[in-house]
């Protein structure tokens, strides 16, 4: 059969237009996020290890998750900072063998306050792979073919995602601490395959036009100030926070419910599957229609995928459905915002628009983890998960708002309705003189 599918005229022109054409360094890159992911197994099951094997509450788990994401805030702006700096390959081999060192040593961590210190600077050091990750793939990838790569390596992220999802099940059930150290490996070896194979990405500073020695700066000023682009990350913060009870709450609701942890990963693992099955037919299928409806839809789904699972009660079919659901919210959701930031990023800005992007997710982290929490433990699975659902309506209707306030800005590009305009090489010259006159800063 699979003989067959790849005789297939079809298949075979399917294949070449989905991966064709792209640089080797992004297939290299590409590698290293896949093996990166296969072993990624802490952050998914921390919240299940504190509370079953460790024997703590919800309340500590999600303080502790909520910890991690404090981290991973800091590192969203320092990283992206750093990204811009020092550039691309050193911030991404130092975040990772940060990563790789501190997942060791929380394998090995005994005691509440000692857990929590650690699991910061865990986050800490794994989100500081985001900015310099991102900032490489729109370096190196032209601008009509960046949506393909992110999706393909977000495909990437979710073929690990999947695969060691079921996996940690098993491992779990010979003892956790195997599970931070293959975590810690797979990352160390990711960092040794960019080291060698990934060169530095960073564009060359232009000099000013009168003197030839001025560089052009963008601080993080210039992004907060950038009003469509940090629109668009608050309403990333709502749908982010919904996201967030993916590797949190639902574990610990699941625990609760009977269901043991090898069910649990094969539940959560169905997110990582129905992405790599979905998520390239569903981006081809996307190009070309609403940006808008694409972002609507995908907040709508993600919220009351999660508010199913109010119903699933001890049952793992059900919050297999549930997951069915809020994934294919991810997929609309994911390659619509990556391409929308690459394309609202100065060159010179990458990081930093990166970086103030990835705070959205981190803060995420950081307080949906906690109020999810708490809210499971006070008012019940019931509340939590209508509360997500009414939260993703939010997002939508904020998208509604905000479609509106840039629709004719939005519709300058023929065949797309994009929730903020696509910058045209004219707004793009515009924009980059006024940064180039912004003084440079963190």
């Amino acid at each position: 059969m699979l003989v067959a599918l790849a005789a297939n005229p079809r298949i075979r022109r399917l294949v070449r237009e989905t991966v064709g054409g792209l640089p080797r360094q992004f297939w290299w890159l590409w590698v290293s996020t896949l093996v990166n992911r296969l072993g990624s197994f802490v952050v998914t099951f921390l919240a299940l290890y504190l509370t079953t094997v460790r024997g703590y509450s919800a309340s500590y788990a999600g303080l502790v998750a909520s910890l991690f994401g404090a981290g991973s805030a800091i590192a969203a702006i320092g990283a992206g900072v750093l990204t811009d700096r020092i550039g691309r390959r050193p911030t991404l081999v130092a975040a990772q063998l940060g990563t790789a060192a501190s997942t060791t040593v929380l394998g090995f961590m005994d005691g509440q306050v000692a857990i929590a210190v650690v699991a910061f600077v865990v986050g800490l050091c794994n989100n500081a792979t985001r900015p310099p990750t991102s900032a490489i793939i729109a370096d190196l990838v032209p601008a009509e073919d960046r949506v393909r790569a992110y999706s393909l390596n977000y495909w990437a992220i979710n073929i690990g995602f999947g695969l060691s999802a079921a996996a940690a099940g098993l491992i779990a059930t010979h003892g956790y601490l195997t599970l931070f150290l293959l975590d810690a490996l797979t990352t160390l070896v990711c960092a040794v395959v960019i080291f060698i194979r990934i060169p530095e990405t960073r564009p060359q500073a232009p000099t000013g036009p009168a003197d030839g020695s001025a560089e052009p700066g963008i601080s993080l000023l210039t992004v907060l100030r950038d009003a469509p682009f940090m629109a668009l990350v608050g309403l990333t913060l709502l749908v982010a926070l919904v996201f967030q009870q993916g590797s949190t709450t639902l574990a610990v609701d699941m625990g609760a419910s009977g269901i043991p942890s090898t069910q649990y990963g094969l539940v959560i693992g169905l997110n990582g599957l129905l992405i790599v099955v979905l998520q390239i037919p569903l981006t081809r299928w996307m190009e070309g229609r609403s940006r808008t409806g694409m972002l609507i839809a995908s907040c709508l789904l993600t919220g009351w995928g999660f508010g199913l699972a109010a119903l699933a009660g001890s049952s793992a079919w059900l919050f297999a459905l549930s997951v069915a659901v809020w994934t294919v919210g991810e997929i609309l959701h994911t390659p619509v915002m990556m391409g929308l930031v690459a394309e609202l990023a100065p060159t010179h800005g990458r990081g930093r628009y990166q970086g103030v992007y990835g705070l959205s997710w981190s803060l995420a982290s950081l307080l949906g983890p906690a109020g999810g929490g708490l809210l499971l433990q006070y008012a019940g699975p019931a509340v939590l998960w209508s509360v997500c659902g009414a939260v993703g309506t939010a997002a939508a209707l904020g998208y509604v708002v905000l479609a509106r306030r840039t629709g004719a800005a939005g519709r300058r590009r023929t065949g797309t309705v994009a929730v903020v305009a696509v910058p045209s090489e004219t707004e793009r010259t515009e924009r980059t003189e006024k940064t180039e006159r912004t003084p440079a800063g963190a």
